[in-house]
């Protein structure tokens, strides 16, 4: 991590191990300042004040390596970052007038993204910032994770019959909030079916009708014209003296046969002739049998224009963009079948109902055995970090997990009662503190000091080492109020954490400083004029020296090296670790 122009820290490169990272200094030489870069690198609050004097701008920039299917590098490319070799680069600028901005892989992000991504990355421990087992769903997950298979099998169980039972549930509720919308559907369905089965209409049928129509409202005028045709055709029987066309075309002919024999283009036009008179004489009987069998009907015409009424009132509710009979038994058809879905809708919602009580039962069997789980790994987390805390100059502080429900009528039955369920079951989850006897026990951010509270969340994450997947954990002031052996023991439980985890702390206590695997020292400088600082790697010789300073305020006292060298020997012996 680099941190330029931040507070008293004018440039400075902080070079983390894998392991224990101590970090040291004299009080005011801006150890904060580097507690305070990483939470700048987290999302956390940019204040201007931070600023160094002088600049126009601070400047924080870390490289974080992570492994291989990290959900953090999946969310970081998700925002449009680039991984470089598998680390990934993140910088936080915070200017004197105030303003923030913050890049993750080369892209500029919002700052939440930032503390989304440290929730996953780094737990801090401060007497100001506690930020992450203080969660109850935080406390419930590394409670699951602590607790291993016993909490594990059921619960996996447990998720998916939630998940089955929230489909069930969602389904049946549609179903059921509309049920008046249903109903009114089926009934308007049921109108129309019914109107189209009572006329049972035929397609092509309104067409036929029209046409019966036309011809029966003009029959009178049909039948005259016919006749007046047919006289003119065959002769008027009224007339027997009037000139037809099958008179005439008789004397035609009989005056080509005459002479028909003497020139083959007139014997043609005698035989067209000919033919002119079949066809003639075929229209006439046409005409006359037309005449004889059109009849005006006036109940016939009544009858047809009423079906045509009853067809064209089906074709306006019924019919489509073609406005055609096929249409209207399209939609007949398909609302026969709409209509047999939703009268099937309570048979479904009956099927439903039963199912939904059944998964409702199986649940709430699922979530005793993960309540039952947990309270069994409770016992065993708090019997753990109580024991923690006595060697941590706590001997008298208890922790205790409160797991509860909360009643809910909509909810599901245990053991008489009906409480809330959710994802992760019925449980709601919290460690609780009480720092001395007689003391009630409270929730651990309200029932320690800061610096005790740092030593409960150490105690807490000793415990829970390996069982959460946090990578980095920083401590800040984890030591306060206390020293002699009960700093031996932080330095110890610390450098315990670390065998799984990588771990930061800043402190002031040479007892802690010696169980680190670094050794960062703080260093300020004053030329006069002006104050800076900056972070320095210590070799073996310096530690000795830093911790000589630590431990007697003076770096070269003979008494304090031989102090400082047989602490760093003890801490270094695998059985004080």
């Amino acid at each position: 991590m680099r941190i330029r122009d931040l507070g008293v820290i004018d440039d400075a490169v902080v070079e983390l191990a894998p392991g224990f990272t101590a970090v040291t200094g004299e009080t005011g030489a801006g150890k904060t300042m580097v507690v305070t870069s990483l939470g700048l690198l987290l999302g956390g609050r940019a204040d201007p004040g931070l600023v160094r004097n002088g600049s126009e701008r601070a400047v924080v920039e870390g490289r974080l390596q992570l492994p291989p299917g990290s959900p953090v590098a999946a969310r970081a490319v998700e925002a449009g970052a680039e991984l470089d070799d598998g680390a990934l680069l993140i910088s936080r600028t915070v200017s004197a007038e105030g303003r923030s901005r913050a890049h993750v892989g080369g892209r500029s992000v919002p700052v939440g993204l930032l503390a989304e991504l440290g929730e996953d990355l780094v737990a801090v421990h401060g007497q100001t910032d506690q930020q992450r087992l203080l969660r109850p769903a935080r406390q419930r997950g590394a409670l699951d994770r602590y607790a291993g298979g016993s909490v594990a099998e059921p619960l996996t169980r447990y998720r998916e019959v939630y998940r089955r039972l929230r489909e069930v549930s969602s389904t049946l509720e549609e179903l059921t909030t509309r049920a008046r919308e249903r109903a009114q559907e089926a009934d308007l369905l049921r109108f129309g079916l019914d109107e189209v089965a009572a006329a049972e209409p035929v397609a092509g049928e309104d067409e036929g009708l029209s046409a019966e129509a036309e011809r029966l409202g003009h029959a009178d005028a049909l039948s005259s014209a016919a006749t007046l045709a047919h006289a003119a055709l065959a002769g008027d029987p009224a007339d027997p003296e009037a000139l037809d066309a099958g008179t005439l075309l008789a004397q035609s002919r009989r005056a080509l046969d005459a002479v028909r024999h003497h020139d083959e283009r007139l014997a043609a036009l005698a035989d067209r002739l000919n033919e002119v008179g079949y066809l003639l004489a075929d229209v006439a009987g046409d005409l006359a049998g037309y005449a004889d069998d059109l009849d005006a009907d006036p109940v016939r015409l009544a009858a047809v224009e009423d079906r045509r009424a009853v067809l064209s009132q089906l074709l306006r509710k019924y019919g489509g963009p073609e406005n055609s009979l096929a249409e209207v038994i399209a939609w007949a058809e398909a609302g026969s079948a709409r209509l047999s879905e939703l009268d099937g809708d309570d048979e479904r919602i009956d099927e439903l109902g039963a199912r939904e009580t059944a998964l409702r039962g199986e649940l709430a069997e699922l979530a005793a055995e993960v309540s039952a789980a947990r309270q069994a790994a409770a016992g065993r987390f708090a019997a753990a970090v109580s024991a923690e805390l006595a060697e941590l100059a706590m001997p008298h502080a208890r922790v205790t997990f409160a797991i509860s429900q909360v009643d809910d009528l909509s909810g599901i039955e245990i053991e008489g009662r009906t409480v809330a369920y959710g994802p992760h079951g019925v449980d709601e989850v919290e460690v609780l503190l009480a720092p001395h006897p007689g003391a009630q026990p409270r929730p651990i951010a309200k029932g320690a000091s800061g610096g005790e509270l740092s030593r409960v969340m150490l105690a807490v994450e000793v415990v829970f080492a390996g069982a959460d997947p946090v990578p980095t954990y920083l401590f800040d002031e984890v030591d306060a109020g206390v020293g002699g052996k009960a700093a031996v023991e932080i330095g110890r439980r610390l450098a315990k954490l670390a065998e799984s985890a990588q771990v930061v702390v800043v402190t002031h206590l040479p007892q802690v400083a010696a169980f680190a695997d670094r050794h960062l020292v703080v260093e300020k400088t004053n030329d006069g004029t002006v104050t800076r600082s900056g972070v320095k790697v210590l070799t073996d010789e310096e530690r000795v020296r830093e911790l000589s300073r630590m431990l007697a305020g003076l770096e070269d006292s003979e008494l304090g090296r031989a102090h400082a060298e047989e602490l760093l020997a003890a801490a270094r012996t695998p059985r004080h670790r």
